[in-house]
């Protein structure tokens, strides 16, 4: 599973099925949307087209961009209308919620997270875990829309003050409060990385 591309043709948003009570929430899913389209990427999700899902995909095919959604046949009804599914530029449906996040992640090249529940939560945490482990180094992003994710950030602090991050080098996910700083600061992430690979691989030609 070890993914060594830092090339973004795609990125995977993490959300809520739910608007949630934070109208802000809604409209930071759409306008991540329109700035995925905006810069020529692909959003790979999971197929909800209610919530801030939909709002995110909605966002995406009105700029004209295009949007893989990736959902268990038994979410279908509860995430989206059938009828909905028929709007996206490519549907994949899977046995099981298992298929579902490792072909997301197989499909995508960085990961945003959203404000979302224990789904949206246990997905980048997922994503957080394969890093540290060192089968990725795909950027990570929590979209802090109004601090929305400070009790995670909080909570990461504490611990590794704690030490249980014992390689916290490798996950140190990008906190980006802005929608618009999002796409830059995972293209600058990978930019970096293209960078320090090329490096080390100039000294190991020179070994």
């Amino acid at each position: 599973m070890t993914e060594q591309s830092v090339s973004i043709r795609s990125i995977c948003v993490y959300c809520g099925s739910r608007p949630g009570r934070d109208h802000s929430h809604m409209a930071a899913g759409r306008a991540l949307g329109r700035e995925i389209a905006e810069y020529g990427l692909r959003l790979v999700y999971g197929g909800g087209t209610k919530g801030i899902m939909g709002a995110v995909a909605s966002g995406v095919l009105s700029g004209g961009g295009q949007v893989t959604g990736i959902i268990p046949e038994f979410l279908i009804d509860m995430e989206a209308t059938r009828h909905s599914l028929g709007q996206l530029n490519e549907l994949i449906v899977t046995p099981d919620m298992h298929a579902r996040k490792h072909t997301m992640f197989e499909r995508s090249d960085a990961f945003v997270a959203l404000p979302g529940g224990i789904g949206t939560l246990e997905e980048i945490v997922e994503i957080m875990t394969w890093a540290q482990l060192g089968r990725h180094e795909k950027p990570m992003v929590f979209a802090n829309i109004n601090g929305f994710w400070d009790p995670m950030m909080e909570l990461m602090r504490h611990m590794t003050e704690e030490g249980f991050l014992h390689t916290a080098h490798r996950v140190q996910p990008l906190v980006v409060d802005d929608v618009a700083g999002i796409i830059p600061a995972i293209m600058a992430q990978a930019a970096q990385l293209a960078a320090d690979r090329g490096g080390e691989d100039e000294v190991i030609s020179k070994m």
